[in-house]
């Protein structure tokens, strides 16, 4: 459950080439939100499933796990250490893996990416790190007889994927759309465990993680230019032209 920067906002980078978030509000990923659909979906079709949600990240993260248990679910971990600031989607795969590890899990449910960094691969890294299946971007999930199926569709073919459990599996945003929170969803998660860990209890040098652990980094920002007034051109008898002379000047054919 990724505690990310509102993507409304004006998000920019620090001096260090990390994302700003201490200028901007945050919250739950929207992306994750269709995976807790997905988790809870399978809870009311199975009495002893058990949903715990989990994130890394700086102490204001636990909003997005708050925000998860008021949709429902059973408890939270939350990972937190200075070291951890920095990381990259290696370093954040194998911090994850190592509480999924602690935690013990049947079946790993991912958002298609995150909202801000966009990447889509930590799903993929966190099964490799579990030595399970990865059944990826999913439109439609099913769970049976430990097996979980689902349907991707791609651009030129919906494919029927299959895999066994335990199993990683993400959920794009056409898998079903997200419950709002209710009253009652929101007091009741205030009173539900959320356990709280460091790099130390997890058995994670700091050398793997952050800055110093990544195998990629942001060189340098450039904040995209301001939107500018639109062309209009008008059509007095010869819009056509006038359409056509505007598109090749702007090299567009």
């Amino acid at each position: 459950m990724k505690h990310v920067p509102d993507a409304r906002a004006d998000r920019t980078f620090t001096e260090a080439g990390t994302t700003d978030r201490a200028s901007v509000d945050s919250l739950l990923s929207e992306l994750d939100e269709y995976a807790v659909e997905q988790a809870l979906r399978i809870a009311e079709s199975d009495v002893e499933a058990e949903i715990s949600y989990l994130t890394v990240g700086p102490d204001d993260a636990r909003d997005a796990l708050r925000k998860a248990l008021a949709m429902g679910g059973d408890s939270a971990v939350h990972v937190s250490d200075e070291d951890i600031e920095g990381s990259d989607a290696f370093g954040t795969s194998l911090v994850l893996a190592r509480a999924i590890e602690r935690h013990g899990f049947d079946l790993v449910l991912c958002g298609m990416a995150s909202t801000d960094g966009t990447m889509g691969v930590v799903p993929a890294l966190l099964a490799e790190r579990l030595g399970v299946p990865a059944v990826t971007h999913l439109e439609e999930l099913a769970v049976e007889d430990g097996t979980v199926t689902g349907r991707r569709d791609g651009d030129g073919a919906t494919l029927r994927i299959q895999g066994t459990l335990p199993a990683v599996v993400s959920v794009t945003d056409h898998s079903g759309d997200a419950r709002y929170p209710s009253f009652k969803g929101i007091m009741a998660a205030k009173k539900k465990p959320l356990e709280t860990l460091d790099l130390a209890d997890l058995g994670v040098e700091p050398a793997q993680v952050g800055p110093v652990g990544a195998r990629s980094a942001v060189d340098t920002a450039t904040r995209r230019p301001p939107r500018t007034k639109g062309e209009i051109v008008a059509d007095e008898g010869t819009g056509g032209a006038g359409l056509a002379s505007f598109l090749t000047t702007k090299k567009f054919i």
